[in-house]
This record gives structure tokens, C-alpha cells and sequence, in this order.
């Protein structure tokens, strides 16, 4: 007899797509650090129609704990037609991806869909060692039980030791203006910054773009993205201007509120050659007008004589307030070998003015760095081979649409393994910096319109699904993803190895990487699936809790 509601323990990294049979489960057990944030889910299936589920909690753990619907979003562009074979699936369709908060503790049962919750624990060092059972029980409307799962997590008395890696997922302040249909920088939106800030901080980012000047990236030629600049700029004679930084002192000090620790500053040229220079928007005769921007060359008198003034007056503004050592500049977004030219002079007018302070671009042409053009590239995970060939330090890279085989990445289609193999790498390479484009893009490419990111979620038929944003517009603020929390999984991992390490030595936790495998971890080289990476993690934690016991006992 067909059950009329089945349930299944399944790990973080499975996807449960409701018209397919559920692919694999997990064990009813776990473990985490005392200040790591542990997920896993559990399916369910109804065999009808079933409004109203309740959803039940029992465990010490409560208090810490977050129940969340696995929503289902459309994707017209899973992938690219030339796409690698470690993807999950390549057809349209629903996708498992939003983590929405339940209403009325409760969920509705689909006939014959396989649909999941995400359960969260985050201790926040708030919780004792020791082994913790989780009962998820499901009701009906009255009180009769359907079904109940229990899962054993075990809190290890350890702590992650705080991150190395510099961590930017490009924040786009004029998305959220735009989504909530408010003023730039009204105080609502500032309320909702604070909110989208501190989601990310909460995730591994520690460091955010700041938009001195509106940020001149995927705009179309002519085009232009909503005015979200941080400096004030008046006018006041022929190529004479003054400068007020009262909105980024208030940018820098919510940064801080909220655990971000550095700032990239919006790129001073144009994407893609460093031809033009940024919108930049100023005060004259009293009105607001853009007085820079695509009509402008970059290599130009007028723009050299703006920024001639602006960044000395940035960079004390800068060191007065003290984050001179947490500051990073950009030049122009992703340049080519075709645009060496115009980014040399770029980086010409700018290098005294900046000096001292690190420049960070990506970019995936070594001529760059080995003409000394910048200081600290960042080539993209499928570029980077000659950048570690050559010894490049610090180690920056990052992933985007165009990185979709062989390497680490994070659509929709692909595989959760795929996304959290990320932090593997990032300690063997000992990287210095991850960046992506889109923590909260919601417009179409070139930003020529606005979408719904819950049923537009590839840049309107531009980038595969879940390369353009991690985090959804709800109405009381960010809705995570799952690619979010496992990429926050990813970043733990990191910080586990790199704990590890303080105890055992760097050489032999690399050793225990590569343990087994037929070819050693590299970007393009690496562990396909799940259980892999989840018993590695499992060994590392194992070796964590034998030493927190050594520990333990010679105190």
C-alpha cells in the first residue's frame, strides 16, 4: 500500500526537484563547530492534495534553529549549449532554490511531489558540547501525526577560527532602490541595506563594493544604471570641484555595524577597456547634473583633472577614518588583451594618485600582471593556471557566467558538490580572495530593465540561472538560496582546514586532501560528488574533536 505521506533525511548538498524520484539520502547524523552554521533537510511527499502540513520542532537546539520551504523558481537558460556533464539537468523548468520562511509554521503537500525543508542550526557559540537529537515532526491541521524524522547533530567543543579570505559578492545598491520602488538612500532604503549588508556578512562576505561613483558594470553603451553615488560633487569653477563624504561615512560605519571589514571602491573607468569614465553626478548652479560618463574620455584633460583632485581627498578621507589598511581600488571590470592600451593609460592617470593601496581587477590575461598593469589580479578559476605557474601572491579568482566547465561554479543545474568543492581549493591554493559578480543583480544584462527575481532568474535569457544573484527580494527583506548556504559551507570548510592545520601542519592536511584520489585537487580537477566531500569533512572534524580532547586533558 503507497503511503499517503513519506519523509527522508537528505544532506545539504542534494537538490529535490518535485517531478523526479528523491536521488540519494543522508545520514541521521552530523556534526558542526560551536560558531558554524550546520544545514541538512528533510523531504516529504504527499500522496494527495494536502493544504496544510504543520511542522514541529523538538530539541534543545530549537533556539537555534530555522525552518525554511525549499521554493521553486523557473530557469529558460540552465546552461550553456557547450556545458560540461556535471550538471544535475540542462532542461527548462522549475528549480529548487529559494529558502522561504514558513507561514503559520506550516506547508502544503503536492500530489506525488517530492518538496523539502532546509533546517538550520547556527549555536553561535551559545550551545555545550555534546550530541543533540532534532525531531522534525509533520501533522495534519488537527494534530495527527503524518510522520517524524530525528536527526543526531553533535556540537564539537571547537571554534572556527575567523576568516582569511577576503570574500566580495558584488552588492548592488541601485537593485534594491529599484526592487522596493523607493529613493536612493532614503532612510527606508538604508533600513534595507542594513538588512541585504548584514545577510551577506552573515554568509562570509567581508568585504563590499562601495559606490563612490554610480558603478560603471554591465551597463549598456549609453546607457545608464540609477545615480546610487556615495560622494557628494559640486561644481565650482572651470574644472574645480569640492567633495563631501558624509553619505560614505555613513556607508562605511553600517559596513562595520553589520561585520564588514573591507571595501572595494566602485571602478574609476568604464567595464570592458577602461574607455570612458564613470556617471558621475554633481551639483552645478545649484541643480544636480551628470557631468562624466559615457561622453567622456577617459584618457581625457577634463576626467584627469577630476580625479587629479578627487582621490587625494579620498584617500585622507580614507586614513582619517581608518580603514586605510582594508582598502582596495578598481581601475576598469574585466579587460582583454585588446584593451591593454586603454587600460595602461588608465592605470597611468591613477597609479601616484593611489599609491599604496592595493588595485584589484579581474581580469584573465597574465600580460597584465606582467607588464604591471596590477598589482593584484584576479583571473577566473579557469584562467588561473598561469598566475599560479608564475607564483602570482596574493592569489585572487573568481567564477561567473563564462566558467561553466570543469570548474567550480554555482547555476542552478549544477550539482551543490560542484559549488561547496570551492573551499577545498581555496585553502590548497592558499587564495588570498574570492569575488563574483552578483550577490543582487535584478535587471535584465545592461541593466536595461527591471525583473522579478523569482520568475526571471537568468538576466532576461543572458547568464544561466543563478550566476546573476544568490539572494531574492522578499517583502520583509533577503530571501537566502540554497547556493547561498552552501557556499557559506564552502567557507567553512576553509576555516575548518585552516584549524586543522594549527594542530597537524599545512603539508599534512594537504596530504589528507588528496588522500585516495587518482589526481590531485586543482581547480579543474576535483571530487564530483557529495559523499566525497562530506565525509572529508567529516575525517577533518573527527580530527578537530581528537585534539580539542588532547587538549582537554593536558590542561
Amino acid at each position: 500500500m503507497t503511503q499517503t505521506f513519506e519523509t527522508r533525511i537528505v544532506h545539504s548538498l542534494v537538490k529535490v526537484f518535485p517531478d523526479e524520484e528523491l536521488q540519494g539520502a543522508g545520514p541521521a547524523k552530523g556534526s558542526a563547530l560551536l560558531n558554524e552554521v550546520f544545514s541538512y533537510q528533510v523531504a516529504y511527499r504527499a500522496q494527495q492534495l494536502t493544504p496544510v502540513v504543520k511542522v514541529k520542532i523538538e530539541s534543545e537546539l530549537e533556539e537555534w534553529m530555522t525552518v525554511r520551504s525549499i521554493g521553486l523558481v523557473p530557469s529558460e537558460l540552465p546552461n550553456h549549449y557547450n556545458h560540461d556533464e556535471n550538471v544535475l539537468r540542462t532542461a527548462p523548468g522549475l528549480y529548487p532554490d529559494p529558502l522561504l520562511p514558513l507561514t503559520d509554521d506550516a506547508v502544503r503537500g503536492f500530489p506525488g511531489q517530492w518538496r523539502s525543508l532546509w533546517i538550520t542550526v547556527n549555536p553561535q557559540n551559545q550551545v555545550k558540547p555534546g550530541l543533540y537529537p532534532i525531531v522534525v515532526r509533520f501533522e495534519t491541521e488537527s494534530g495527527e501525526k503524518l510522520a517524524e524524522e530525528r536527526y543526531e547533530l553533535e556540537i564539537i567543543g571547537a571554534q572556527l577560527p575567523p576568516q582569511q579570505l577576503l570574500h566580495t559578492e558584488w552588492f548592488h545598491t541601485d537593485c534594491i532602490a529599484t526592487q522596493y520602488q523607493m529613493e536612493v538612500f532614503s532612510e527606508r532604503h538604508w533600513e534595507l541595506l542594513e538588512q541585504y549588508i548584514q545577510t551577506a556578512a552573515d554568509h562570509g562576505v567581508n568585504m563590499l563594493l562601495t559606490p563612490i561613483f554610480t558603478p560603471p558594470l554591465d551597463t549598456e553603451v549609453g546607457g545608464e544604471r540609477p545615480t546610487v553615488q556615495l560622494v557628494d560633487v559640486e561644481v565650482t569653477g572651470q574644472d574645480e570641484y569640492n567633495f563631501g563624504f558624509d553619505r560614505l561615512k555613513r556607508w562605511v560605519d553600517l559596513c562595520h555595524k553589520c561585520g564588514i571589514e573591507y571595501f572595494e571602491f566602485s571602478h574609476l573607468f568604464t567595464q570592458w577597456g577602461a574607455k570612458h569614465a564613470p556617471k558621475i553626478v554633481a551639483k552645478v548652479d545649484g541643480g544636480l547634473q551628470r557631468i562624466f560618463g559615457w561622453e567622456t574620455d577617459a584618457s581625457g584633460e577634463a576626467y584627469h583633472a577630476f580625479l587629479t583632485q578627487f582621490l587625494p581627498q579620498l584617500v585622507a578621507w580614507i586614513r582619517e577614518n581608518g580603514i586605510e589598511d582594508r582598502s582596495y581600488f578598481h581601475i576598469s571590470d574585466e579587460p582583454t588583451l585588446e584593451h591593454l592600451e586603454s587600460y595602461a593609460s588608465a592605470q597611468r592617470m591613477v597609479k601616484d594618485l593611489l599609491a599604496g593601496f592595493p588595485v584589484i581587477d579581474a581580469l584573465s590575461d597574465f600580460d597584465f600582471y606582467e607588464k604591471g598593469l596590477v598589482q593584484t589580479p584576479i583571473p577566473a578559476n579557469n584562467h588561473i593556471e598561469p598566475f599560479l605557474e608564475n607564483g602570482v601572491t596574493p592569489l585572487w579568482t573568481y567564477y561567473c557566467t563564462s566558467q561553466f566547465q570543469k570548474v567550480s561554479n554555482r547555476f542552478f543545474c549544477m550539482p551543490s558538490a560542484r559549488n561547496r568543492i570551492l573551499g577545498y581549493q581555496l585553502y590548497k591554493y592558499d587564495a588570498a580572495g574570492f569575488l563574483h559578480w552578483g550577490y543582487n543583480f535584478w535587471y535584465t544584462q545592461y541593466s536595461k530593465r527591471v525583473i522579478d527575481p523569482f520568475r526571471v532568474t537568468d538576466a532576461g535569457g543572458a547568464f544561466p540561472s543563478g550566476d546573476p544573484f544568490l539572494v531574492y527580494p522578499g517583502d520583509q527583506g533577503p530571501i537566502e538560496s540554497i547556493r547561498m548556504e552552501v557556499l557559506r559551507e564552502a567557507l567553512q570548510d576553509l576555516r575548518a582546514l585552516r584549524l586543522l592545520e594549527e594542530w597537524i601542519g599545512r603539508d599534512a592536511v594537504l596530504a589528507a586532501l588528496d588522500d585516495g584520489l587518482d589526481e590531485a585537487i586543482t581547480f579543474s580537477s576535483y571530487p564530483k560528488d557529495a559523499d566525497w566531500l562530506l565525509s572529508k569533512r567529516d575525517w577533518i572534524n573527527g580530527r578537530i574533536k581528537e585534539h580539542v580532547g588532547k587538549s582537554a586533558v593536558s590542561s
